[in-house]
């Protein structure tokens, strides 16, 4: 059983606190906290955009920090998971990795590709384990959609479509500081970047036309194209200025042997959805049924799956960070697209 250490109390750490009470093979062991009423287990007052509000939290079992430096200190845990601001992941992943630590790291794994090699090279030094939690890949639909083009249980995938929409994100500080979280592309589209890159690998070159906040892209549209003749991928992300409708996501995926689709929108009054489907050649259309989950269970099997990667020595590809790496490559090259209005050649590092 390995023992993580949760760094960072916010939204997104009291969702992984919630997750390891799910997950398999790890265990929370600690925390660290610069605010005492959380270091006392009162986290109420965090609020995020998805899953149950903060609440109270039996800090009894748990080890409780004020610093990194005090985890870093403690031999007994294994795994360092890193649920900070963004600007602050590079120097929180690279001092754990160099303590000797594993690395789990809340998506974005940084905020530009030359911040991302940082940790990465920081990780081959001290043979340790980053991995990162983009999640998506392990939520239903998306999870389901993975293992058809794992398995080509449809054939090859030949083309896509991705969506990903949200209304102003006014609970974010500094969403468009492209040194504090990024804006759209790095906090938001990174999620569809990475997933077209698990799906489809490295495209060869992308274009992009956006609306711009302040030199950022805001709302864009995107074109990915990639070595094999006839694989695209086209990208709807970014910033509505609406208020109905706080988030949207969705993808068509056309597979040798068939189109799997589906469409979620979070509207003020409700959840309509364009349900899973596979469309077939002949005309079938299957509805496939999915194991009854929420978002913490996405969550846990993301952590379960983290502990495996340490155990085993094999990283599950949805956790790399190699892939996490190429998902900021290509956010980085659609805002060149934009800046530039001309395609942009977008390659991984092992494929220069």
């Amino acid at each position: 059983m390995l023992n993580a250490a949760i760094v960072g109390v916010g939204f997104m750490g009291w969702i992984h606190y919630l997750a390891y009470q799910r997950a398999q093979g790890v265990r929370l062991a600690a925390f660290c906290s610069r605010n005492p009423k959380k270091r006392g287990g009162d986290w109420t007052d965090i609020r995020g955009n998805f899953g149950p509000p903060g609440g109270k939290v039996d800090v009894s079992g748990l080890r409780v920090y004020t610093t990194l430096d005090e985890i870093l200190h403690d031999e007994s845990i294994d795994l360092v998971d890193v649920c900070l601001p963004p600007h602050l992941h590079v120097d929180a992943a690279c001092r754990a990795l160099a303590a000797g630590k594993h690395v789990l790291c809340e998506k974005p794994l940084a905020l530009n590709t030359s911040d991302c090699d940082r940790i990465l090279d920081a990780a081959a030094q001290a043979d340790r384990r980053v991995l990162v939690a983009q999640v998506l890949p392990y939520m239903g639909e998306y999870q389901y959609l993975y293992r058809v083009a794992l398995q080509q249980a449809l054939g090859k995938a030949r083309h896509a479509m991705f969506k990903r929409i949200i209304s102003p994100p006014d609970w974010i500080p500094n969403f468009y500081n492209p040194q504090e979280v990024g804006g759209p592309l790095i906090d938001l589209h990174v999620h569809d970047t990475h997933f077209v890159r698990l799906l489809f690998g490295m495209p060869q070159r992308v274009m992009c036309t956006a609306e711009m906040h302040d030199g950022v892209v805001k709302f864009c549209y995107g074109l990915m194209e990639f070595d094999s003749p006839g694989q695209r991928v086209a990208t709807a992300s970014g910033v509505s200025e609406q208020t109905a409708r706080p988030f949207c996501h969705g993808f068509e995926v056309q597979f040798e042997q068939g189109v799997v689709q589906f469409e979620l929108d979070a509207l003020v009054d409700g959840v309509d959805t364009l349900g899973l489907k596979v469309l077939r050649q002949d005309g079938r259309i299957d509805r496939p049924a999915l194991d009854a989950s929420d978002e913490i269970d996405a969550f846990a099997r993301e952590l379960s799956d983290a502990a495996r990667s340490i155990r085993s020595g094999t990283v599950e590809p949805r956790l790399d960070g190699h892939n996490a790496r190429d998902a900021i490559h290509i956010c980085q090259c659609l805002q060149q697209a934009a800046e530039t209005g001309q395609w942009v050649a977008c390659r991984a590092p092992q494929d220069n």
